[in-house]
């Protein structure tokens, strides 16, 4: 552990970062029709803008994180804030969906440098007795901001434009720079190799993987071009991750993932909970955000205040758990989390229509902010408490990657999952026009007739997110009980051969 006298301002300055680039996580779901109507964009052109974002934030984590421990964790993340920042600008300028997916990735780029930083440095600044409160509130700023993002993007939408979810990142990341310059300390560097292969195939497997799955209905699962079709891409996608994962475990050097971290029982069981969190979180928001404006024909603001309930109580219980984590088995307060998630989705799910009373939409919603104060912090702490410094950076790149790839997948098998839904309850609709599936849905609310079989495609889309969450709640029964103190180096440690000061 690094020896800084006020760990805690280089904290905050660094989650305004983290928070800005959470919050570009889920922003774009509310403002969705509006850029459909402002760029002339196909639903899934759009979701496009949020899938690049999370592929092009997932796919780098791995290495940004060693980059991290190699450069310094503070010298990283103002160059990621300054990419971001700037690519946040242009997205705002961007006249057709396509320029707004360039920049979306650019975006994510900065996003990725960002990220394992935060994580890395309250790893190596707050003791383990003090890193609960620390996690605490990377936490709860994690879920709150994945929240956020949609009322925010509402209230943008509607006074000034869809551009304005973008250029608002600019004054924010201007001050974040300002203090992340002033309050974060410089931390010791560890010498790192980098292992080329392993991002080369990281990157394809995901990028064909992800592909497939979100665009599998466009193409009606068949052929994409001449021999190469939907389920051969996923299937090339999962086997080159496969062979990924095999080459870390025989890559004598430094494999891009530490496949050593794994033997640490929590570490694991929190990466697959993350990433179950990662997903629902994701696939969520656009389905109810859909529902809300073309079948109930609020505004982007109206639509994103239905989840304010969830923002306003996930944030309220956040100091409340950080300190509990501190003190009990995070075990128990995830478990809380996991099991009230799947039950507030399947319970909206169950009850979307187009006359269900609003106050009845937001029992389900406010459980959702019960379930997140539950998940963040028990998962982050859990999941970094055994840590040693010189793997601080790798863990949290493993961490971080694992969450985003989660989102990723969430967003395409969410995009995936919506159009086939819409096709089975709205076949009027899906033989409108030649190649689509979907009505459209960029010019406000829909028909009457069309309203109650797309409400129930929106519904049954929840149930997708609800499932892949139990899977999060199995993996944190298991969860052993952490060592109170935390890692402690052993007498000869040779990682730290390769520290210097």
């Amino acid at each position: 552990m690094e020896n800084v006298t006020r760990p805690w301002p280089a904290l905050w300055a660094l989650v305004l970062g983290f928070f800005m680039i959470l919050v570009d996580s889920t922003i774009v779901s509310v403002a969705t029709p509006a850029i459909m109507t402002g760029l002339e964009a196909d639903i899934n052109s759009v979701i496009w803008v949020t899938s690049a974002y999370l592929l092009a934030y997932a796919v780098p984590l791995l290495i940004t994180g060693r980059l991290g421990d190699r450069v310094g964790p503070k010298n990283l993340y103002l160059v990621g804030l300054v990419t971001f920042t700037a690519a946040s600008a242009w997205c705002g300028f961007s006249g057709t969906v396509e320029t707004l997916i360039v920049a979306r990735v650019l975006q994510g780029l900065g996003a990725a440098m960002m990220t394992p930083q935060t994580m890395a440095v309250i790893t190596r600044i707050f003791p383990p007795n003090r890193r609960g409160s620390a996690m605490a509130l990377w936490g709860s700023v994690a879920g709150v901001a994945t929240l956020v993002g949609p009322i925010l993007g509402g209230l943008l939408v509607d006074s000034l434009g869809w551009e304005w979810i973008f250029f608002i990142n600019v004054p924010v990341g201007i001050v974040g720079f300002v203090l992340a310059w002033r309050l974060v300390p410089k931390l010791s560097t560890h010498s790192h190799s980098f292992d080329v292969l392993g991002v080369a195939l990281s990157a394809i497997g995901m990028f064909c993987l992800v592909f497939g799955i979100q665009e599998g209905e466009s193409f009606d699962w068949g052929s994409i071009a001449g021999p190469i079709s939907v389920w051969g891409l996923i299937i090339v996608g999962i086997v080159v991750l496969v062979a990924f994962v095999i080459w870390q475990h025989f890559n004598r050097r430094e494999p891009l993932l530490p496949l050593g971290l794994f033997r640490d029982r929590n570490f694991s069981l929190a990466n697959v909970g993350i990433t179950t969190m990662g997903f629902a979180i994701t696939a969520m928001a656009l389905p109810l955000m859909l529902y809300a404006q073309n079948v109930r024909g609020l505004s982007p603001t109206q639509s994103a205040l239905m989840l304010a309930p969830m923002a306003i109580i996930s944030g309220g219980l956040a100091p409340v758990t950080g300190k509990l984590v501190d003190r009990v088995n995070p075990r128990y307060i995830a478990i809380i989390g996991f099991v009230s998630l799947p039950i507030s989705l399947f319970w909206l799910g169950a009850i979307l229509s187009p006359d269900v009373v609003i106050w009845q939409l937001l029992l389900p919603i406010s459980l959702l902010g019960v379930a997140n104060a539950g998940i963040w912090a028990p998962l982050s702490t859990t999941a970094t408490r055994n840590l040693p410094p010189a793997k601080a950076g790798a863990g949290s790149g493993v961490y971080n990657t694992t969450r985003q790839v989660g989102a990723v997948l969430g967003s395409a098998a969410i995009a995936a999952l919506m159009q086939a839904r819409i096709s089975a309850n709205l076949p009027q609709a899906a033989n409108a026009a030649p190649g689509s599936s979907e009505p459209s849905l960029g010019g406000g609310q829909l028909p009457e007739a069309l309203r109650e079989g797309f409400a129930t495609a929106m519904g049954q889309s929840l149930y997708l997110p609800a499932a892949v969450v139990v899977i999060g709640l199995v993996a944190v029964a298991f969860f052993a009980k952490p060592s109170p103190r935390g890692y402690e180096a052993p007498t000869k440690d040779p990682v730290r051969e390769n520290v210097s000061s």
